[in-house]
């Protein structure tokens, strides 16, 4: 469990810088989040630098979207909190839509294949609706309880789509829901979503 909650609290939405995604591509590369643009913290944030391939911290998705077209960037605090966000850039409009209800799809599902693994974990995945930026954002929670060790775990996903790019946000921390900036991260995805382009 204590590997788990370390990807939880690591995971977290994800972002780009310049340069482009692959020579084929002739638009501009899309932007990432910076630390000034997560939710508030109890100690600041610190963006590490964006690197080829999806975000491991993303034990949700970080197999789904395709490594090669993608890319992230991972965030900390000097606290127990961590987030991360991943871009991938699509060759078709078409092809993107797919892979945001791949992604959609992965996140409800996540809790229930950790729980394979983990049967003793006890937890709640909760849809918080559609964000109205460019093509769309979904919001997600999944809420976590070990008995065994008496821990709780708290991890907030979006996933958005601005033509034929789509990004991955996550962000968690110990705790439960209740202690979650959940609209300081709604506002972190409209934000993700707005700034691609």
């Amino acid at each position: 469990m204590k590997m788990f909650r370390t990807a939880a609290v690591t995971a977290v939405v994800v972002g780009l810088t310049a340069g482009s995604f692959s020579a084929a591509t002739a638009a501009p590369a899309p932007k990432f989040l910076t630390a000034k643009q997560l939710p508030a913290a109890p100690t600041p944030w610190t963006a590490g630098p964006v690197q080829a391939g999806t975000a491991k911290e993303d034990f949700c998705n970080a197999k789904v979207a395709p490594k090669a077209s993608s890319k992230h960037r991972v965030f900390r605090t000097e606290a127990d909190t961590g987030a991360h966000q991943t871009i991938t850039v699509l060759p078709t409009e078409a092809k993107a839509k797919a892979l945001v209800t791949k992604l959609r799809t992965s996140v409800a599902g996540c809790l229930a294949r950790i729980q394979r693994q983990y049967p003793d974990l006890e937890g709640t995945t909760r849809h918080h609706g559609r964000i109205d930026i460019e093509e769309g954002a979904h919001v997600y929670s999944i809420d976590t309880h070990d008995p065994e060790v008496g821990s709780t775990d708290i991890s907030l996903f979006s996933i958005g789509r601005d033509g034929r790019t789509v990004t991955v946000v996550g962000w968690g921390q110990m705790g439960d829901l209740v202690h979650a900036p959940l609209k300081g991260f709604q506002k972190t995805t409209r934000t993700a979503v707005a700034k691609l382009y």
